[in-house]
């Protein structure tokens, strides 16, 4: 159950990430428009609004504002013509990249797409070149010190896969992403409150990244991050905790 969990690389670099992206709100709003346009608009009978309702709130969008990017995905205007994409392709070493997309223009997005890769040391990939490598997850952690057993009974309960501890004692709970909301419903009500919770798509093997190749890596990440069309970035990379 120790070692050093999938998660873990995403946990690594995550409250960096957040904290600088000032476009965070257009990025969470857009996957609300998003799926309501494809699920319908009710919250409790679309998981993957819920989701989004949830995400937006947490990064303190107001309600009245999500509830307009509802009101977009199912009335049609402004951000109904969105299409979701998603792009593959490899660092430099060979860390396989999958980067989800959306946008109103494909041509501008695959252009600044492969101009990241090509900038950062890596290549733009085929269709199904990596995809393959990552399945879509739920994952709730909780901070080290968490009571372990009750954290794992519950899990287990509440329908969850896997529970696995991370080196710096970081309890990491993997479900499947359409049960992510009931799971975490089940640890609140017992009293345990998860440090974070969201779907990822976690790999199905890692890569070790190290020194100047993990640098490279970063930035590159960065760079795709930083494109206003770009929703999601995912690696196979296991970076070193420092």
């Amino acid at each position: 159950m120790a070692g050093h969990s999938k998660w873990a690389n995403i946990k690594h670099r995550k409250a960096a990430q957040d904290a600088k992206r000032g476009k965070l709100w257009t990025k969470v709003l857009r996957e609300v428009t998003v799926a309501a346009r494809l699920g319908g608009g009710a919250i409790n009978e679309n998981p993957r609004l819920r989701l989004a309702f949830d995400k937006a709130l947490n990064v303190n969008v107001p309600k009245d504002t999500i509830e307009r990017a509802i009101a977009r995905g199912t009335g049609g205007g402004e951000g109904a013509d969105l299409d979701e994409l998603a792009y593959e392709g490899y660092a430099a070493g060979g860390v396989a990249i999958l980067v989800e997309a959306m946008t109103d223009n494909r041509n501008r997005t695959v252009a600044e797409v492969r101009r990241a890769f090509s900038k950062h040391g890596g290549s733009l990939g085929a269709a199904g070149s990596v995809a393959w490598l990552f399945d879509r997850h739920g994952v709730i952690a909780f901070a080290p010190g968490g009571d372990e057993e009750k954290i794992m009974d519950v899990a287990l309960a509440a329908g969850a896969d896997e529970v696995e501890m991370d080196d710096d004692g970081t309890l990491t709970v993997t479900t499947p992403w359409e049960a992510l909301e009931q799971v975490t419903e089940a640890f609140t009500a017992a009293g345990l409150q998860p440090d974070h919770s969201d779907v990822a798509m976690l790999p199905s093997t890692q890569q070790d990244c190290k020194g100047d190749q993990a640098q490279k890596l970063l930035r590159l990440i960065d760079a795709l991050e930083d494109l206003d069309d770009v929703q999601n970035v995912h690696s196979n990379a296991s970076l070193p905790d420092d």
